[in-house]
């Protein structure tokens, strides 16, 4: 029965290419996992609000995230290419995950509870073991862009944020 089972989850991970998108199952948590990439960063700092926007890689669904200011600015100085003179708080983690021979494998936004995303990082040791920390989206793709890793959402937020959002046109 285990081994039909482990066939039935290799046999998911499957790529949709005339839908021009990819669906992965997270092995062990049973989650669609949607793979995304950054489209958008906005601050208005006379509104004081922020939002970067991840869009579908391959695909057209977007998924609009508010974040914090401090968050959105070390997202857009990393993508801009300015290195500050000193480390800013997700350098000094990315570099901290490298100095304990961990790497970060991949971002996961896995839950939408109450108008709050919740995500995780997950990084792989020097031993091949993975470990998942719980963090918010906002600290995680901060975190992706340094190591240069994918960003997945977990397919059924997708859908309840367009939900959401269609509901307020």
């Amino acid at each position: 029965m285990v081994h039909g089972s482990w066939f039935m989850v290799k046999k998911f991970y499957y790529e949709l290419s005339t839908m021009n998108y990819e669906l992965r199952l997270f092995k062990g948590l049973g989650l669609i996992l949607v793979e995304m990439e950054l489209s958008k960063i906005v601050i208005d700092e006379k509104r004081h609000d922020q939002l970067i926007v991840l869009k579908e890689k391959g695909g057209e669904r977007v998924l609009p995230i508010v974040i914090g200011l401090n968050e959105a600015s070390a997202i857009k100085l990393k993508i801009s290419g300015v290195n500050p003179p000193r480390p800013l708080t997700h350098d000094l983690l990315h570099t901290t995950i490298e100095n304990l021979e961990a790497s970060v494998e991949k971002i996961i936004i896995d839950k939408l509870e109450e108008n709050t995303f919740h995500a995780k990082i997950v990084l792989k040791t020097a031993s091949g073991s993975t470990k998942t920390i719980d963090a918010r989206p906002s600290d995680s793709i901060a975190l992706a862009v340094r190591a240069h890793v994918s960003i997945f959402v977990e397919d059924s937020i997708i859908k309840q944020s367009e939900t959401f959002n269609k509901g307020k046109q």
